[in-house]
């Protein structure tokens, strides 16, 4: 009797998940996780879909690669790479329509490179309308405003909506992100207003991580967006935005060193003997007494083809190891990513990224280093929620001085990535 109750309760919740992943297309102001989610940046003030009751959304995404890189440095000491499988990463998502207008995400890393053990990377509530206060209650505002409470990724930059998220790598054309990672989860509260095209956002977070009650000396962060997103007509769409993100007197920045899942391209910059970096391949300024960064985004798609571009400068110091002199270190990114995407539904596309980052490492006032990276690739929507894709990229690292692994260090080599998302 006891088990029969057991397997109708699993039977039960089973079902009611079953029915609420079918429903997920009845989502209100929700980006899917599939091809319907490319392309969308900031949920629209619009939807199809009446509230009709809690909706429970189960998703999640799972990707594969299969890495074929070499790898070089003037010193000699770097491990050999072979060509094999990378840890496959997994997301568990969790989104549900709780009122109309109200939402709750949250994802959870079932693995990733960094941490094989399953942890929450964020959640959050977003706030489209305000009638579980009072029917209709300041309904003119809310058509135009959007609030988002949570230990959720904040909104710096337009990168961070086409990057690979561990498991969900569905959106992200190539196999890596960026040099320069703007990425981080913070306890944060976020205003969004959209109206005609228009976007403006503001966002103050307590600039943490990892939370804790203690004193560390950490201080908030204040950020914001600013910009449009306009259908100019059925074939060409045009978006700019400007994001700054800026804290001072803390004692520790995660804006370009907040992803926990690690790089993509796996024993990267590993020395013989040594235990390797799981972020190596990236770039952090490592600014982390003060920092403010500024960050333009154009995004043209014209038919089939798309634009995305970077500008970006992030200033800032470390106390500890910039105390020789008094001013700012400098980092500057670019980058620009071509596509064209064709097919009866643009199920395919061919492409290519450049990327470089330069500026002053800790402790250097003057001397500049810097990164460059191509990627060239191309890809295929075997339906909506499989994605498989091949890039070449090719890294090089300059200017580095003698005594790091970075002098004289390059990578090059094939991709091959796998990716399921729902």
């Amino acid at each position: 009797m006891k088990n029969t109750i057991i397997t109708s309760i699993v039977l039960f919740s089973m079902s009611l998940l079953v029915t609420g992943s079918l429903n997920a297309q009845k989502l209100q102001y929700f980006r899917p996780n599939g091809m319907q989610g490319l392309d969308v940046f900031e949920t629209p003030k619009t939807t199809d879909y009446e509230f009709d009751g809690l909706k429970v959304w189960v998703g999640g995404a799972y990707a594969l690669q299969f890495q074929g890189i070499t790898q070089e440095n003037a010193a000699g000491n770097l491990v050999d790479l072979n060509k094999n499988f990378n840890l496959g990463t997994g997301n568990l998502d969790l989104n549900v329509q709780l009122e109309d207008g109200v939402r709750m995400h949250m994802r959870t890393f079932l693995s990733s490179r960094h941490h094989n053990e399953a942890w929450v990377k964020d959640g959050y509530i977003q706030i489209d309308k305000l009638d579980f206060i009072r029917e209709g209650f300041a309904r003119a505002i809310m058509e135009k405003v959007t609030i988002k409470v949570g230990h959720m990724e904040i909104n710096y930059g337009d990168t961070h909506f086409r990057r690979s998220d561990n498991g969900q790598a569905l959106y992200n054309p190539f196999v890596g992100n960026y040099l320069m990672d703007s990425y981080t989860t913070e306890v944060a509260g976020e205003v969004y207003v959209q109206h005609k095209g228009l976007i403006a956002m503001l966002g103050l977070s307590n600039g943490r991580l990892n939370q804790s009650v203690t004193n560390d000396a950490t201080k908030p962060a204040i950020y914001g967006k600013i910009g449009f997103d306009k259908q100019i007509n059925s074939d060409l769409r045009l978006r700019l935005t400007g994001s700054a993100y800026s804290t001072s007197n803390t004692n520790r920045t995660y804006l370009y060193g907040g992803d926990r899942a690690g790089s993509r391209y796996y024993n990267i910059l590993q020395e013989v003997g040594g235990d390797g970096n799981d972020f190596a391949g990236r770039v952090n300024p490592a600014m982390n007494s003060s920092l403010t960064a500024l960050v333009i985004n154009p995004f043209i798609k014209y038919k089939g083809f798309e634009f995305l571009g970077v500008i970006e400068n992030a200033s800032g110091r470390t106390e500890s190891a910039d105390e020789a002199f008094s001013g700012n270190r400098n980092w500057t990114q670019v980058g620009a990513e071509a596509l064209y995407r064709f097919g009866s539904r643009e199920q395919l596309y061919i492409g290519a990224r450049y990327n470089n980052a330069s500026g002053q490492l800790p402790g250097e006032e003057t001397n500049k280093v810097s990164v460059d990276r191509v990627n060239i690739g191309a890809g295929w929507y075997l339906t909506n929620n499989i994605l498989t894709k091949i890039e070449y990229v090719s890294q090089n690292y300059n200017d580095y001085p003698t005594q790091l692994i970075e002098n004289g260090a390059k990578f090059h080599g094939i991709n091959i990535e796998a990716v399921v998302a729902f």
